[in-house]
């Protein structure tokens, strides 16, 4: 298994985390895994095999070979056909919206195929040449291309939005709505408004999640062997209510997080 990561130009820096790439030899006893909410939203192309997302334990949909997942609240599974190679674009929670149109929340929990966000011509040859490009740098520069000329079209993201997401990312998702808008708690319904329409999910949900990926990392890392620190360096409430969150967003407790093949990929993903 190869996971790479790649810095995206410095004029895009705000909007997009990382590129990635993911390479994964053909096996024929494939695990399912399941997939962890991050708060981003990715844009990624299939290079490889088909790849399989569970609707049910035992119902599936394939994949499209280009998309845009959406904001998640909840895990998810899905599981290569063959071999995987894919290459994919992580946006920071407000990044997306400054690229298109359509409200964010209607991507939420799903795959949506760039088709149907984009002009369809545009769309197809973005991913024509993204999927014939001869390699990684090449895919980054045609991404960063056609996101440049998107961007010049688009109005920003509202200030009180990517001010929200950047107090939550600050203090690792532990500020509440109250003092982030300082008491001036008119600005509420408001904001949930347009984080609906530019994040895909309000700002408490957010918030979880973002803590979640602190309390994740630490226990990824082995920076504490106590979930009752972890809990309390989190700033969750007491180790209950860290344990009740952690189940939520993985659907698994801390402890059969770790070393689980169902959660390889998530594992990778996080470190």
């Amino acid at each position: 298994m190869n996971y790479l990561t790649f810095q995206p130009h410095p004029d895009l820096a705000s909007f997009i985390s990382c590129y990635w790439t993911l390479e994964v030899p053909a096996n024929i006893d494939s695990q399912k895994q399941r997939i962890v909410p991050d708060g981003c939203i990715e844009m990624a192309f299939i290079l490889g095999d088909d790849i399989k997302r569970y609707t049910s334990d035992d119902e599936f949909i394939l994949q499209p070979r280009a998309m845009v997942l959406g904001q998640t609240i909840e895990p998810f599974y899905i599981q290569p056909t063959g071999h995987v190679n894919t290459f994919a674009i992580r946006f920071y929670p407000y990044g997306f919206a400054n690229f298109v149109s359509e409200p964010i929340k209607n991507l939420a929990n799903k795959e949506t195929p760039i088709e149907l966000l984009f002009e369809e011509k545009i769309a197809r040859e973005l991913e024509k040449e993204v999927i014939q490009a001869k390699n990684t740098q090449e895919r980054i520069q045609i991404i960063e291309k056609f996101l440049r000329a998107r961007l010049n079209e688009k109005s920003m993201v509202e200030n009180i939005v990517k001010s929200t997401v950047e107090a939550l990312l600050s203090t690792k998702g532990t500020a509440s709505i109250k003092t982030i808008l300082k008491e001036d708690l008119s600005k509420r319904r408001q904001l949930e408004r347009k984080f609906a329409n530019q994040i895909g999910v309000s700002p408490k949900q957010l918030g979880k999640v973002i803590r979640l990926q602190t309390a994740l990392k630490m226990l990824l890392d082995k920076e504490e062997e106590s979930l009752t620190n972890i809990a309390y360096d989190s700033e969750y409430y007491d180790q209950a209510h860290f344990i009740k969150d952690f189940k939520e967003f993985t659907g698994t407790n801390p402890k059969e997080f770790l070393g689980n093949e169902n959660l390889t990929l998530s594992t990778i993903f996080y470190k």
